[in-house]
């Protein structure tokens, strides 16, 4: 709905002030997962250069202005370093910085993601998640996510949706994860257990289900 392809089924949206889907180049996007070829002839800086005119036909005008708009955002998300590298060889990590600078270019004021964090090692979440935390401070974006596993970003986040068996609660991390919350959520007792700064949620006795719910598909965050 966001981006304008698809309709609400009733309710009113607005995006920046404006009912309905934003303007293109007031919302960055970053799909959930950009499968590349390890011998796809495309640099990383090439990839974050077609947020500037990826859209238009031809080949790009090489300028002072657009080489150093690049560089910018290669250190916004901390890809400088692998700038050269061709995409197909770098990590899912290292693509999914490269997708957030490409979407960071046209200077949106409100980025969204699918599943930033899907397919990615711990240590490559937690990256991605501090990089999406300073874009938001230091060029004053407004981040939208869908996540299954919200640990790596409970430092991070204003507000989450929880959404598990058609229902949902929003609000503050503190006021949606909890038992009494997550149990009406789910239709049966749910325990949430916090230790070393995680958070597990965990189907109750007699629910039918042990698992640790924090991991299951039925979490979203924002």
């Amino acid at each position: 709905m966001v981006l304008g392809l698809q309709r609400p089924s009733g309710g009113r949206f607005f995006v920046d002030g404006t009912e309905g889907p934003g303007r293109s180049r007031s919302i960055g996007y970053v799909p959930q997962k950009a499968l590349l070829d390890p011998d796809f002839p495309l640099r990383a800086r090439d990839l974050v250069a077609l947020g500037i005119d990826g859209h238009r036909y031809g080949v790009p005008l090489r300028s002072a202005k657009r080489s150093g708009a690049v560089d910018e955002m290669l250190h916004a998300v901390a890809a400088e370093h692998f700038a050269e590298a061709r995409v197909g060889e770098l990590s899912g990590g290292e693509q999914q910085m490269l997708a957030m600078g490409r979407a960071l270019m046209s200077r949106p004021r409100l980025l969204l993601l699918d599943e930033p964090l899907a397919n990615l090692d711990i240590r490559s979440g937690h990256e991605v998640v501090a990089v999406l935390d300073r874009v938001a401070k230091e060029h004053n974006v407004t981040v939208l996510l869908s996540a299954h596993e919200m640990n790596p970003l409970l430092p991070v986040m204003d507000r989450l949706v929880y959404m598990a068996a058609g229902r949902a609660a929003s609000g503050t991390t503190e006021e949606v994860v909890r038992p009494d919350v997550l149990s009406r959520l789910y239709g049966h007792h749910v325990d949430v257990v916090r230790v070393h700064g995680r958070v597990l949620v965990v189907a109750g006795p007699g629910s039918g289900d042990e698992e640790m719910l924090a991991d299951s598909p039925a979490l979203r965050a924002s």
